[in-house]
């Protein structure tokens, strides 16, 4: 039997239903809310890893042994290769989620996450480190697909932003705690403290459940009601009863490209993977040290830290506002803050530079002309405002609600693959915004490039306001009839 999309798999989505979803006054989501704290610590694991590598290479030049002391082109790979494993997790996740499960998915990705620490900690030559690496990205692309799949499968719309958005929350969280750790601690003793977060996590998942739409496309609907009495409280017989009577074919076939509830969103969502990564963001926080010494603060790890809390207040303002405000209206203004940030930062460019074709240097403490900042104290603080101002846009939009989005509006049968395709898309533009980003500098100038970025974030809100459905307060069913225009 083909699946009706708006045939409920949780409880009632519309007058079709025979069965009243319980209402929420009705659960009682204590379990709920452990569980995604469980998951999330997945993204708290992946955002150490992005953040070590900021503490770790000044250490090991410091205070590492002199075969594994960086030069720049090897912290250059020892930073970079995390995008490469994650791409790799994003292929590996898809795959795994559907087969394994989100739940034993998340599980297996402490392997890798610890290994590779391990293998960080025990390295005897620059191989190994880039191994370690390379296998904490790809714990960290399986873990960016698998958690907003889990989250979202495990709540109910009143709340889905809000534990969606905690998957970025927490990802921010963990760059600043490496920051922060990295302020005491070598980078030994630090990868030791990247292996505690997976641990914790691996041991609070054996106690949470499944997700409950899993189980029952498994067949499972004894192992999904007692997940969902755990989740919400509460017990709907209905559910089981309504899921022995249909099929849902999991599975990826050429012809599924033909449905509109799988071709829409799954454009949607890779559209959303490269207009966040176009927008700039590895930039600002590429030249984010140099920024911050230009205006006077000269303690750059510090300025590290101030970068991490900005990024950790707004993205909690965010989570808070998910499900009142929306997503749609967060992305426009997202959008319309990042765009004018990289208008101004490339104003702070053109004013400030030597000349406008004199070096493609990428250090701007050497390409910025020094006595222009001097005569115009305030251009300093120019630039920090339009980074501050920027990361607060990215923030509150386009960093959280991009990942949100793509665990809401895939439907059951294509999630795994799609959302696979999605990460894939987010590290490889990624991968190549970073690797090419000072040859984009030497073309088009600083400024030149900072315009582009505005470009594309005013392109990422005129796609926002054409193609992007707003999902809030909407099950994930009725998300998939939308697209199949019903």
């Amino acid at each position: 039997m083909e699946y009706d999309a708006t045939q409920p798999l949780l409880g009632k989505v519309g007058p079709r239903s025979g069965a009243e979803e319980p209402g929420p006054s009705a659960r009682r989501p204590r379990g709920l809310f452990l569980a995604a704290f469980a998951a999330t610590l997945g993204p708290l694991s992946f955002g150490f890893v992005l953040g070590y590598s900021s503490p770790a290479i000044p250490s090991l030049r410091r205070t590492g042994p002199e075969f594994l002391r960086l030069s720049d082109d090897e912290a250059s790979w020892f930073g970079s290769l995390v995008t490469v494993g994650a791409a790799l997790g994003g292929v590996l996740g898809g795959w795994l989620v559907d087969k394994a499960g989100r739940k034993l998915t998340l599980m297996l990705c402490t392997v890798p996450f610890v290994g590779g620490f391990t293998l960080v900690i025990g390295a005897q030559n620059i191989w190994m480190l880039y191994g370690g690496r390379l296998l904490t990205g790809l714990a960290s692309g399986v873990t960016s697909l698998v958690v907003p799949v889990y989250i979202a499968e495990i709540s109910y719309p009143e709340i889905r932003g809000l534990l969606g958005s905690c998957v970025q929350l927490m990802v921010v969280v963990g760059i600043l705690g490496a920051y922060i750790a990295g302020l005491g601690l070598n980078w030994g003793w630090l990868a030791v403290l990247g292996c505690v977060p997976p641990c914790f996590m691996l041991l609070l998942m054996c106690f949470m459940p499944e997700t409950p739409r899993f189980l029952l496309i498994k067949h499972k609907e004894q192992e999904a009601r007692t997940a969902m009495r755990f989740l919400w409280g509460t017990d709907e017989e209905q559910e089981a009863e309504e899921k022995e009577s249909s099929d849902v074919e999991q599975g990826f076939h050429l012809a599924r490209l033909k449905n509109p509830s799988v071709y829409k969103p799954f454009l949607i969502g890779v559209s959303l993977m490269a207009f966040q990564q176009f927008s700039g963001i590895n930039a600002m926080m590429f030249y984010a040290e140099t920024i911050f010494e230009q205006a006077n603060f000269k303690d750059s790890s510090l300025a590290s830290v101030i970068v991490g809390v900005l990024q950790v207040v707004f993205t909690a303002i965010a989570a808070l506002v998910m499900d009142r405000a929306g997503r749609k209206i967060l992305l426009l203004l997202s959008g319309a803050i990042m765009a004018l940030s990289c208008m101004l930062f490339g104003i702070y460019f053109k004013i400030s530079l030597l000349s406008p074709n004199n070096s493609s240097h990428p250090d701007l403490l050497i390409y910025l002309n020094s006595e222009s900042i001097r005569a115009n104290s305030g251009l300093p603080w120019l630039a920090v405002f339009s980074m501050g101002f920027f990361l607060i846009g990215f923030s509150l939009g386009w960093g959280p609600i991009p990942w949100l989005l793509m665990s809401e509006i895939f439907p059951l049968q294509v999630k795994g693959l799609a959302s696979g395709v999605c990460v894939l898309t987010s590290w490889i533009m990624a991968f190549l915004v970073t690797k090419e980003f000072s040859s984009l500098m030497g073309v088009l100038t600083p400024y030149g490039t900072f315009w582009l970025f505005s470009a594309f974030c005013v392109l990422s809100v005129i796609f926002t306001l054409l193609f992007v459905p707003e999902t809030k307060g909407k099950t994930l069913e009725q998300i998939e009839a939308h697209f199949q225009g019903r």
